[in-house]
């Protein structure tokens, strides 16, 4: 029993259990590289290349901190008798590890250490658990090494289901994976080498499955599929470049039009504040001031009701009606906040119905401007339901 101090019970560890030695299994052991062997059903083939596998080997000289697990000859092939050839006459066959087995063997190192446990290889179900989970959860596979390993996951606990209850994931979880086993060779090394994003080899794997296709017409459908991605990107690009132009419309001043300074007369609105501007054109030249029939008025609308001399008439004080532009400046400038949103909800209570609204947006614009409108409304929307 280990000795008892007064430190024991203030950090928490007056554990008196004695250490447990496990052989025959959980032993320890430095193995000669040839009395070892790599399993015959890792799903891994990616190992890196003979220099980086070199390299590591040379790392493992120096310091091998961790172990690799390990079975005895008699214990694998209780579970794979038919592999006794492949294995060869050795002693121990490699549950995980085998990368380091590689990097040994490249580097000429005499051994490995490994940790025997042929409670590994009580069945088939937990060497394959003991195989995969590690790279799984590691994320040591690439996505076609993962698929094969998940595969082989449901060969042994037999479903789909199992095997996401195990890796606490969702079923979906498996199914994706297991259908980049069906891409061929070819679309499977572009996988491998990052060429083809998962989400167009999951799509592709299940059209794969779905119709028997072969090479070929699993390699024409990423061409077409390539066109179409890159259309949509450039679509996409120009459409943010549209939305930034028009942001920047949206965002610039309206600019006024006033005439020359000799041309025009400042008069004080007493209810606002504001300046009207009285244009003089025409006229006898002798005598300027005198009316003409070109001389005429413009004055900025007055919103409130009874505000217009009895003699002028909304269409003859306000003389822009026929331009929507002009109404809206008028409108944006002389209305208070609150009334601006009542100006614009008002259009949607008169409207006769979404597609009446869709026309009247759509007017006489291009179709990259529409485009720009359309976002700038999708964001709008979203603005409003925060």
């Amino acid at each position: 029993m280990a000795k008892h101090d007064q430190f024991d019970d203030f950090f928490g560890d007056d554990d008196s259990s004695p250490v447990v030695d496990t052989r025959a299994d959980g032993r320890l052991l430095r193995v000669p590289l040839p009395r070892l062997a790599p399993n015959q059903v890792n799903p891994r083939i990616d190992f890196g290349t003979e220099d980086e596998l070199i390299d590591l080997g040379k790392s493992l000289l120096r310091r091998q901190i961790q172990a690799c697990p390990a079975v005895s000859r008699s214990a694998y092939l209780k579970l794979w008798p038919d592999h006794a050839k492949s294995i060869g006459d050795v002693d121990y066959v490699l549950v995980t590890g085998e990368r380091r087995y590689r990097g040994a063997t490249a580097a000429g190192n005499p051994t490995l250490n490994c940790v025997v446990d042929d409670g590994l290889a009580k069945d088939r179900k937990t060497f394959m658990d003991a195989v995969v989970s590690e790279n799984v959860d590691r994320q040591n596979f690439n996505p076609i090494e993962e698929a094969y390993a998940v595969q082989a996951l449901v060969t042994e606990f037999g479903s789909n289901r199992a095997v996401a209850q195990h890796f606490e994931r969702v079923d979906g979880w498996v199914t994706q994976r297991i259908l980049l086993t069906h891409l061929a060779p070819d679309a499977q090394d572009l996988v491998r080498k990052k060429a083809m994003p998962l989400d167009a080899a999951r799509s592709l794997g299940k059209l794969a499955r779905d119709n028997a296709w072969d090479s070929p017409e699993q390699l024409a459908w990423w061409n077409n599929e390539q066109k179409q991605r890159a259309t949509a990107s450039a679509n996409r690009s120009a459409a943010r470049k549209a939305v930034k132009r028009a942001a920047k419309t949206l965002a610039a001043p309206k600019q006024l039009t006033t005439a020359k300074p000799d041309e025009t007369e400042q008069q004080a609105d007493p209810f606002y504040g504001r300046k009207t501007l009285t244009v003089h054109g025409g006229g006898d030249a002798a005598n300027p001031s005198a009316p003409s029939e070109t001389t005429h008025q413009k004055h900025v609308p007055d919103p409130r009701p009874g505000s217009q001399p009895a003699e002028t008439t909304a269409a003859t004080a306000f003389d822009s009606w026929h331009s929507g532009a002009a109404l809206m400046d008028a409108a944006i400038s002389n209305l208070s906040p609150s009334e601006r949103s009542n100006f614009i909800l008002r259009y949607f209570h008169v409207s006769s119905g979404v597609e009446a609204v869709i026309e009247d947006m759509r007017g006489t614009l291009a179709a990259e401007d529409r485009t720009s409108l359309a976002v700038i409304l999708q964001q709008v929307a979203h603005g409003l339901q925060r």
